[in-house]
């Protein structure tokens, strides 16, 4: 077949481009052949430049998209493992065996403080964390750590917002003992009790274990063990154990060595008579009492005015040891005087 007759068969009208509008006016088709070629083959450039446009736009808004997932997925590695806080009664949770909190933890402007925060934000903003117990009593949770909040709440009558986890109870003892180090608002005393009880029930080994494992100081665990080692007796005649500093551990340590029996009659004298002296005053006595073992009564500084100025203060420490400060110079007559005076006095002891 030649070429004349191909051209005769073929179907012009199918490739010719729909009429379009130029200028108000209607756009008239091709009349030859390879103008509705031509024309076909511009509608199908356009058609391929529109979608290139597309898949641009595509393109982009998929660099988007894999940008924003990327960010997600960043936020949702920072939550990796963690729990969500739910809010349980107070009355479902209870103190587990390894408590460390005295009862004194609950009482004071501090604790108050903390319930005002609480009670004005309308719960406890700063979960505790709780795991399962089988103990009964209605008490189906035991906590770990946050026993300051789950008091206030509970005093409150507040639900407590809690992370509920299962934990082994060595688990449950370190994170009680790192919350509460990087909180530092737990007493030396209240430390060496919880250490011990972790010792008693065979949580771990030895005391170099027990360090490790939280990562403290030996030489500190071993004072914090001393001061909860302390009779009762000793404790009771501070105001509260929370009083009690690390570093005083050596200091009563020796006074148990050298006299157990004279410590034991001056604390037991100490908290009958304990007063308004404060914790370093109680220590003193311990430690070092006063002549003839009576308990020396408190007496405030005396300040001595001499027209209108203050001439002379006496002051006693915690033992009842006096100290005179004369703040007027002294003639040589007024010196000794001064000085016959408290020798006489002196004498009279």
């Amino acid at each position: 077949m030649g070429l004349r007759d191909k051209a005769s068969k073929i179907d012009f009208a199918s490739l010719m481009a729909p009429a379009t509008v130029v200028s108000g006016m209607e756009a008239k088709p091709p009349k030859t052949a390879p103008g509705a070629m031509m024309a076909h083959a511009n509608d199908a450039r356009s058609e391929l430049l529109r979608e290139n446009e597309e898949l641009r736009v595509r393109a982009a808004r998929t660099s988007e998209l894999e940008a924003e997932l990327a960010e997600a997925v960043d936020d949702l590695r920072g939550w990796d493992g963690a729990k969500p806080a739910r809010l349980l009664d107070a009355a479902q949770i209870g103190r587990s065996r390894y408590a460390n909190r005295h009862e004194s933890s609950f009482l004071g402007e501090d604790f108050e403080r903390l319930k005002r925060e609480i009670m004005e934000a309308g719960g406890n903003v700063q979960p505790i964390k709780v795991r399962p117990t089988k103990s009964g009593e209605g008490v189906a949770y035991e906590i770990v750590f946050g026993h300051r909040r789950h008091e206030a709440c509970r005093q409150l009558g507040l639900p407590v917002l809690a992370v509920v986890d299962n934990l082994d109870d060595r688990t449950l003892f370190v994170e009680m003992d790192r919350e509460n180090r990087e909180r530092a608002d737990l007493s030396p005393w209240e430390q060496g009790v919880m250490y011990l009880k972790a010792l008693d029930q065979g949580l771990f080994a030895s005391n170099r274990q027990l360090a490790t494992a939280l990562g403290i100081d030996p030489s500190n665990l071993g004072k914090s063990l001393a001061l909860a080692k302390l009779p009762d007796a000793v404790v009771a005649a501070f105001a509260t154990p929370l009083d009690i500093q690390l570093r005083w551990a050596p200091l009563l340590n020796k006074a148990m060595e050298e006299d157990e029996a004279g410590l034991m009659k001056r604390a037991t004298e100490m908290e009958a008579h304990r007063g308004p002296r404060g914790p370093k005053a109680v220590l003193a006595y311990l430690v070092e009492p006063a002549p003839g073992g009576a308990v020396a009564a408190t007496v405030e500084p005396q300040t001595f005015m001499v027209n209108g100025k203050k001439a002379a203060t006496l002051r006693f420490d915690a033992v009842g040891r006096a100290s005179l400060h004369v703040h007027l110079p002294l003639s040589a007559a007024q010196q000794a005087a001064l000085a016959q005076m408290a020798e006489s006095f002196v004498r009279s002891i």
